[in-house]
């Protein structure tokens, strides 16, 4: 059962939600959250890694700005998501995912980073600048930071109806970041693997868990 716990930043003291898995630990996964907040959606995914063997650490990033934030998959929710990530800032946000890295570190446990849409960028940053290997689903925002060198193994996965990131946008990965690893989806959409809702295409989540487990077993050893 997952539970909320203090999470230090050098920005201040947020939460994090924190799933145990019931046996050994095979390593820890900090989980990136959409715009949307630590919803549903972020806490089953942390629910699912620890059924797998992993601790996940979902920090609330939100918290500084406006504290227990979880907005709605709607036009009014996205509109507040995207001003409160353009408040807090990547830079803000890869401190944030330093310190949860840390905080697991600490407990001797090796870890990754996984985010998906805004998350899959704070993931990719997390890998370029923290050496985490890292999973990062349909992160619209991520070719301008693919320069960077990767750090430790990364991931990509895309929905290749995603009217966010066109066919080029998803070249430039593999052009850029030619040792990743990366997926598209013919029949999904952006946000594919968010349950169970539409654009949620079960095939195309199902498959790029399995690929996403395998990485986090692989590289967490």
């Amino acid at each position: 059962m997952g539970h909320w716990q203090p999470l230090p930043t050098p920005s201040g003291p947020i939460e994090a939600w924190r799933e145990e898995p019931a046996g050994p630990s095979r390593g820890a996964v900090v989980v990136v959250q959409e715009i949307f907040g630590v919803t549903d959606h972020i806490r089953a995914v942390c629910a699912q890694l620890a059924a797998a063997g992993f601790v996940a650490l979902a920090p609330a990033f939100f918290d500084r700005l406006a504290p227990g934030t979880v907005l709605p998959y709607d036009a009014e929710g996205t509109a507040r998501g995207r001003e409160l990530v353009a408040r807090l800032g990547l830079e803000d946000a890869v401190a944030i995912a330093a310190a949860a890295a840390g905080a697991l570190r600490a407990q001797g446990l090796a870890v990754g980073i996984v985010g998906f849409c805004w998350g899959g960028t704070v993931a990719l940053l997390g890998n370029t600048r923290l050496g985490l290997p890292a999973v990062s689903y349909y992160g619209a925002r991520n070719v301008p930071y693919l320069d960077a060198p990767a750090r430790a193994p990364l991931m990509f996965h895309f929905g290749a109806l995603d009217p966010h990131i066109p066919p080029e946008a998803v070249e430039a990965h593999r052009r850029k970041q030619p040792q990743a690893q990366v997926f598209v989806y013919p029949q999904a959409d952006h946000a594919f693997a968010r349950a169970p809702d539409p654009p949620y295409q079960p095939e195309a989540a199902a498959l790029a868990w399995q690929r996403t487990l395998a990485f986090f077993t692989e590289h967490l050893r």
